[in-house]
């Protein structure tokens, strides 16, 4: 196999795809305390199941969920297409919020080891597994001196068989590089797209041998064909009402125009030599390194189909990474 074929977390001897499959947009709907939304809109479970069994199909390992998507909906959907082949998928989920899942919503967050084992011991059972592949630790901002207690627990996690290896999810460098000092630490999950590179982080994980598991890799679909009209985000969806952190989007979930532009600008280079825009940007992603493994999200066969498609075209060429850089620059 090719480095784009097959691709190790880290030091842990885990093998996945070069391409992984996020599951938050299959949780279905939720809430912050404000009842503003967290998750994508509605979502049909049996089309969710559907898209997981094509994914399993086209050869896709790897699912990354976490517990507070949907306030648990996600793991169980993920549980239930995967069952029966347990053997075939590496599961990622994450810990550290709070929810009440009778209202789906969240309340809050623990940053405790005592909490992080009830969240692993829930998780396992709505997955229905004795095992997660990659813990990880969803708290971006935890500080430190809690993050060192987490990761020892999860190198206990590792002795009792619970997980096999552990991350966090985090966009700050010297975080993940805490975590990349415990021995099963496989990978940091952070925000990396061709609209908003993340060189220092890449560096650290070419560093510290860890994977690179690339979250927002559409930016959340951004940079897909949905988006180029200026679709509006449903109801529900966490587009439609967009938190302070989520600067591609303006209320109603119409593309903020600064970002709109910067697509544009790249996008006949994305789409060059047959790709689609969405395939395009995961194809960026694999230029940027042989450790990054991206999870664009997924709510139907075709998403499915599509994005897993974007592996027979590869990563893209030294002189298109350059193009792109050229032309964000003049941007």
């Amino acid at each position: 196999m090719s480095t784009l074929e097959s691709r190790t977390l880290g030091r842990s001897g885990i093998t996945v795809g070069a391409l992984g499959f996020g599951c938050w947009a299959i949780g279905g709907e939720w809430q912050d305390r404000d009842a503003r939304p967290l998750g994508w809109g509605k979502v049909d479970d049996e089309e969710s199941a559907a898209a997981l069994h094509r994914a399993l199909d086209l050869g896709i390992t790897f699912f990354d969920t976490a517990d507070v998507y949907g306030t648990g909906h996600s793991e169980r959907v993920l549980g239930r297409a995967v069952r029966g082949r347990r053997d075939e998928v590496v599961i990622a989920t994450k810990w550290g919020n709070t929810f009440d899942a009778a209202t789906r919503t969240l309340t809050g967050t623990d940053a405790t080891p005592g909490y992080a084992r009830r969240a692993l011991t829930a998780s396992l059972d709505r997955l229905g597994t004795d095992h997660i592949d990659l813990y990880q630790l969803h708290l971006s901002d935890a500080p430190l001196a809690l993050a060192a207690e987490l990761r020892d627990a999860c190198e206990e996690f590792v002795r009792e068989g619970l997980i096999r290896a552990y991350a966090w999810s985090t966009d700050d460098p010297e975080r993940a590089a805490l975590f990349a000092e415990g021995e099963h630490c496989a990978a940091v999950q952070h925000a990396c797209n061709v609209l908003e590179d993340a060189p220092e982080m890449l560096a650290l994980c070419a560093e510290r041998g860890l994977a690179s598991v690339n979250r927002s890799p559409l930016a959340m679909g951004l940079l897909t064909e949905k988006h180029a009209a200026g679709s509006r985000g449903a109801a529900g969806d966490i587009r439609a009402v967009p938190p302070a952190w989520l600067r591609w989007f303006g209320e109603g979930g119409v593309p903020a125009p600064e970002w709109a532009a910067r697509v544009e600008a790249v996008r006949s280079v994305l789409t060059s030599d047959g790709r689609t825009l969405a395939q395009g940007a995961l194809a960026w992603l694999w230029a940027r390194g042989p450790h990054t493994v991206p999870i664009p999200g997924f709510r139907s066969v075709a998403q499915a189909e599509e994005n897993a498609g974007a592996r027979a075209y590869g990563p893209l060429r030294e002189d298109q990474l350059a193009e792109i850089r050229t032309a964000l620059t003049a941007g």
